[in-house]
């Protein structure tokens, strides 16, 4: 029998689950697909995210000869066969479009990849590939210029999962649903969460686990647990994944390595994906250090694509490198405290246009409004010149916002504005 995630691929738009970013009723990729303008595409992304599937869709929406190549195993002779058969179609009264759906694209070599381009050019096939590696960087450009779009797929979200697997423990004929199964919401949510994203993951850990126990007895959290190989540290109510992020952004603020590092172990093994733990670590760079070392954001920006690209488990390596960079840094929050008090006043005051010397003055008529009039540009200057450029009323107040801190390079900059200050 085929594994479950085989058996329950959407074979339309309106089942098709996730990717809502790129593929919505009033996306243009859903429109192409739907009016049959939809020509060429290269979908990449994490695996278990729909790329293979949304690829049979569309050949099916357009009523399409499709082939299935496997860049791995497939070569230059076979694709040669395949776009043959194609030219005869194209110049055959109601031919149908050929499609070549190319899994791992990136793995074909140059002369591989260039073998497509003729037939693309001449709209002999119409070509789509899929690859977990970024398309910019491992197709040839001239591929990539014939190719109308390249789609990036996203980790499905916990709620996509979720419906993912319940559609198939309701379905009687191509999922699990003839198997009175029993399992609560929270062990739903729970295997969603531990897939990292993966619907091919979720589903055959469900089926795995359904086919394995008593039909009258209910999925447990252990049972997900020893079937997933995770351990599961965070699903307690005393204790969740978003205490633990807050200990983790917490003991980095207060410059404890130690604790940082073991927050972030509990994260990994309790299955939290590197986006969510990523996406904190950036918001600590600019919360909690800032200007206090500016190349955090850079550092921490560069460990986290590294972690996706590599994956688990050696990814844990570059968030460890990210947490200990940051928990060691100086601190400053005179990032957070300027935005949100300059947020407070937009809100709270009625607050006077920029000066009229700081206005847009390239359009005809602006100057005789003022507009512009009296700006010094401060390169004339030597790079800095004394001039208001805060609202009247502002101005008048003194209305300071950003207060820099004596940590770190955040200190010299107070130093630079204060020197800036003195110059009349």
């Amino acid at each position: 029998m085929q594994p479950l995630s085989v058996r329950m691929r959407p074979e339309s738009l309106e089942e098709f689950y996730g990717q809502e970013h790129i593929l919505n009723p009033n996306s243009l990729l859903y429109k192409a697909i739907k009016n049959k303008t939809f020509y060429s595409a290269i979908f990449y992304g994490p695996p278990g995210t729909g790329k293979t599937t949304l690829a049979r869709i569309i050949a099916k929406e357009l009523d399409a000869d499709f082939y299935e190549l496997n860049a791995t195993t497939t070569g230059t002779k076979e694709l040669k066969e395949i776009i043959a058969i194609a030219q005869k179609h194209v110049y055959t009264i109601g031919g149908k479009p050929t499609y070549i759906y190319v899994d791992e694209c990136h793995r074909w070599n140059k002369i591989q990849q260039d073998s497509l381009l003729k037939a693309l050019e001449e709209g002999v096939i119409r070509f789509i590939g899929s690859t977990t590696e970024n398309p910019y960087f491992a197709m040839n450009k001239a591929v990539l210029s014939r190719i109308r779009g390249v789609y990036e797929f996203k980790r499905l979200e916990n709620d996509s999962l979720v419906k993912i697997l319940l559609k198939a423990l309701n379905d009687k004929e191509k999922g699990i649903g003839m198997y009175p199964i029993k399992i609560s919401q929270e062990n739903l949510n729970l295997i969603a969460e531990l897939s990292n994203g993966d619907a091919r993951i979720a589903l055959s850990n469900l089926d795995f686990i359904a086919r394995t126990i008593r039909q009258e007895e209910a999925i447990s959290k252990e049972q997900i647990q020893e079937a997933m190989q995770r351990r599961i540290t965070y699903y307690d109510r005393e204790e969740d994944k978003y205490n633990l992020l807050s200990a983790l952004q917490k003991s980095i603020r207060g410059s404890d390595p130690d604790a940082s590092i073991h927050y972030l172990a509990r994260l990994l093994e309790g299955g939290v994906d590197i986006l969510t733990i990523g996406r904190r670590l950036l918001v600590i760079a600019s919360e909690d250090i800032g200007l206090a070392s500016p190349n955090a954001i850079t550092i921490v920006t560069a460990c986290i694509q590294a972690a996706q690209m590599i994956g688990l488990p050696e990814a844990r390596i570059n968030l460890a490198q990210a947490v200990l960079f940051l928990a060691c840094s100086p601190k400053s929050n005179s990032c957070i405290e300027a935005i949100d008090s300059a947020i407070h006043d937009i809100k709270t005051m009625k607050i006077d246009d920029p000066p009229l010397h700081l206005m847009d003055a390239h359009y005809q008529g602006a100057k005789k409004r003022g507009f512009g009039v009296g700006y010094k540009y401060p390169h004339h200057y030597g790079g800095y010149v004394k001039q208001q450029y805060l609202p009247d009323n502002l101005y008048a107040e003194k209305k300071t916002y950003y207060h820099p801190s004596e940590n770190g390079k955040e200190k010299q900059i107070k130093q630079m504005l204060q020197h800036l200050k003195k110059i009349e």
